[in-house]
């Protein structure tokens, strides 16, 4: 419940934050440069039409490169939200988490918590065993399940997979 909060607020302030950038326009060039700056540059050589069309070219060329860099803005917020929230919410990619396991791994049991290099913190939900095997900071590869939000785990060097889920 609380990523789902989190997640739509941090949509709302993307979406307040695009609509406020789209919506603002530059001042005229002769009320955004001081006297001595619109002299150095020359403006004051150009007719009342030309300045008009200058400003309007700025206008545009500015809009332009806003509108690009909220939609990039948008991207990048996108994917970093993916991947922050990977296996809490499923957006649909089937590319496996790939880190490490920090610290010893003393095989797979329901309830155990898993920490990974990544931050992320997994706890098996059904019994599956790995039984022997003690492995130091081993290599993980945690994928979501075809159907459903169901994710597996699987050590490196092992066939089997156990069904876990993101708690951090």
């Amino acid at each position: 419940m609380k990523m789902s909060r989190l997640f739509l607020s941090i949509a709302l302030a993307v979406a307040s934050t695009c609509t406020f950038a789209q919506e603002r326009t530059l001042e005229p060039l002769r009320d955004a440069m001081s006297e001595s700056e619109f002299k150095a540059a020359g403006l004051d050589k150009l007719s009342p039409a030309e300045l008009a069309a200058l400003d309007a070219w700025l206008q545009q060329r500015v809009g332009q490169q806003t509108a690009q860099a909220v939609e990039q803005a948008k991207q990048e917020g996108r994917k970093e939200v993916e991947q922050e929230t990977r296996g809490f919410f499923d957006f649909g990619t089937a590319e496996p988490i790939a880190s490490t396991i920090v610290g010893e791994f003393n095989g797979f049991a329901k309830g155990r918590q898993y920490t990974l290099a990544n931050g992320q913190v997994w706890e098996q939900v059904e019994a599956v065993s790995l039984a022997g095997v003690r492995r130091t900071d081993p290599a993980v590869k945690i994928t979501p399940s075809r159907f459903g939000n169901k994710w597996f785990m699987k050590i490196d060097g092992y066939n089997t997979a156990a069904p876990v889920r993101r708690i951090k």
